[in-house]
């Protein structure tokens, strides 16, 4: 879609919002034969606010009115104090500056009592819900009421295009099948691609170490995906661990981390880039074009991006085409993915627009699993103790991690649970129903404030709903008074699972239903084996905030809030997936001989 577009759809969404309500008001003035003088610009400023307001209030009455029809209820609505609820936007805006992840939408829960609600900024319905029920629905049983929407695509159009998070339906259909082979277990179990990168990365955490410095460990580990990834996928390594590291102390912060000067780190600002417009579109909703009037934001970071990627794309299809005159066909157990996706089409940009997609997902998750893993064995001690004690059990101090050791490896399971329950690498996540309105469950009645908990909620058609897993994973209704502590036992204790057993909905990571991400496998596989080598090598891990970026370290304010801010030591952030803001530095201390 020509970005162009999306100002035209602006343009002519603010002539029937303002222009139309202005010209009824001119033409009434001019047909009364009046003149307002000093008057006439607030007037049709006061004029065009009742017309929205009178817009909203009717569209309020007819939605309560067909609740009320079909046994329902209204999903509660926020009342700000300004018309179309703008004060509640600017102080939603305001706070995601400085607050802790998701904490804006959480005390908003908190102070209307409810686990899901309508905001209402510019008389426009949008929903959010920290509701598991109402996830559930969203994901599975009501997944054929919601698709990504026409909204959602809008903002993501020049980054992710024709990719699969990007589109529904049949494309997102054809997207699927073609990817679901290349995450079978014979593949994501076969550990050579894992064994060359993690030996690459321990080599750089054993010099750094043997000199006394500490990591950049999230950039580490965004590199380490990308190379497994990168060559998991098209079969070439984009060598990104031979790269600039960052220096402790004096690298400057980068969109999602550190920013070093070199061709990754050119590629790794634009990708970050690109997530942080995307994301500050999707908080200022419906408007995001009125910031964009004089161009796409996203046009430069895109063009770094395609320059990497294309020339990958034009030699997969001129392989094909070598290939295909040849006539000398390899079976597609033996292709990587891109040469798979340079078969089934000849168009460039829907290959393109798939790989990413595909590094997006292989880079930002298992580099946020490994990241805040390590943020919890340098916090926690003893979680490294028990982990490398699991680890030297079932694999000694040298032995290589295979599928049958790691299946092994118990808490190191619970570990990995526990960090995706905590810190999910989507935080949240957006939706769009379809045309026709349909009813959400009731809520779910462990929360104590469900009120009416047996009515079910009336969901408008053509409405985006944002749910909320973070919240939900750390939601003490469901999880217990201790939601926000990291405990891996409760994912070996019988009484606890049974809980989750239950009630599946409540941990959704890797998401649910239809679209559950494929690649889970492959993402718990990647990071257990790496944890295995890292842990024969290393026994404790210290965080080293004196070279932390300045502003990357969590504000005082944080201490006043309930939850894990009041004592978190990094601060988390999220711009399409959760990272540490400015990095994380880590001290990775070797096992003395």
């Amino acid at each position: 879609m020509n970005p162009a577009l999306y100002r035209v759809r602006l343009f002519l969404d603010l002539c029937r919002t303002i222009f139309l309500p202005s010209l009824i008001l001119s033409l009434t003035l001019s047909f009364a034969r009046r003149r307002l003088g000093l008057l006439t610009v607030p007037a049709h400023i006061i004029f065009i606010i009742i017309w929205a307001s009178t817009k909203g209030a009717l569209s309020k009455f007819i939605q309560d009115r067909e609740a009320i029809r079909l046994g329902a209820k209204p999903i509660p609505r926020i009342v700000g104090k300004w018309p179309g609820n703008i004060d509640i936007l600017l102080k939603m805006l305001r706070a995601f500056k400085t607050s802790y992840v998701l904490d804006v939408y959480l005390q908003l829960f908190e102070e209307y009592q409810c686990t899901t609600l309508n905001t209402r900024i510019l008389w426009s319905d949008n929903i959010i819900s920290m509701d598991q029920e109402h996830a559930k629905f969203v994901l599975t049983t009501g997944f054929n009421h919601f698709w990504r929407g026409k909204m959602q695509k809008e903002r993501m159009e020049t980054f992710l295009g024709e990719g699969i998070f990007n589109r529904d339906d049949e494309i997102w259909r054809m997207h699927r099948s073609m990817a679901r082979p290349f995450f079978a277990r014979d593949r994501v179990s076969d550990f050579e691609n894992f064994e060359k990168h993690t030996t690459r990365t321990i080599s750089i955490l054993s010099a750094l170490a043997n000199a006394n410095q500490p990591c950049e460990a999230q950039d580490l580990y965004a590199r380490f995906t990308i190379d497994a990834g990168s060559e998991f996928l098209f079969g070439r390594n984009l060598d990104t661990l031979s790269g600039i590291l960052p220096v402790p102390g004096k690298t400057p912060m980068g969109p999602k981390g550190s920013a070093t000067e070199d061709s990754w780190g050119t590629f790794s600002g634009a990708f970050e880039m690109a997530q942080q417009i995307v994301t500050t579109r999707a908080r200022i909703g419906y408007l995001w074009p009125l910031s964009e009037l004089f161009g796409d934001k996203t046009e430069p970071h895109i063009k770094v991006i395609h320059d990497w990627l294309d020339p990958l794309v034009k030699n997969a299809i001129e392989n094909k085409l070598r290939v295909q005159k040849s006539g000398i066909f390899s079976p597609t157990e033996d292709k990587n993915f891109l040469q798979h996706l340079a078969e089934s089409t000849d168009d460039p940009i829907l290959i393109r627009d798939e790989l990413l997609s595909m590094l997006l997902a292989a880079r930002d998750t298992t580099a946020c699993v490994l990241t805040y893993i390590t943020y919890f064995m340098a916090t926690v001690p003893l979680i490294a103790t028990k982990l490398r004690a699991e680890v030297l059990e079932h694999c000694g101090p040298q032995a290589p991690a295979t599928y049958e050791r790691i299946r092994d490896l118990k808490y190191m399971r619970a570990v990995i649970n526990e960090t995706l329950r905590l810190f999910p690498p989507v935080p949240l996540n957006v939706r769009e129903s379809r045309a026709s309105p349909c009813l959400l469950p009731p809520s779910d009645p462990s929360y104590p404030e469900s009120k009416n908990a047996s009515m079910p909620f009336y969901m408008p058609g053509s409405t985006t709903i944002i749910y909320l897993p973070l919240i939900v994973q750390r939601n003490k209704a469901l999880w217990g008074p201790d939601a926000d502590d990291f405990d891996p036992e409760r994912w070996l204790q019988p009484e606890r699972i049974a809980n989750f057993v239950a009630n599946p909905s409540m941990f959704t990571p890797f998401s649910a239903g239809p679209r559950i991400c494929i690649g889970q496998n492959y993402a718990y596989n990647e990071i257990s084996y790496f944890l295995v080598n890292l842990l024969q090598r290393f026994d404790r891990f210290t965080l080293a905030p004196e070279v932390q970026p300045e502003g990357s370290l969590p504000p005082p304010e944080w201490k006043n809030r309930k939850g894990r801010q009041k004592t978190e030591h990094i601060w988390p952030s999220a711009a399409m997936t959760l990272y540490v803001k400015g990095g994380m530095w880590v001290n990775f201390h070797k096992v003395q001989s």
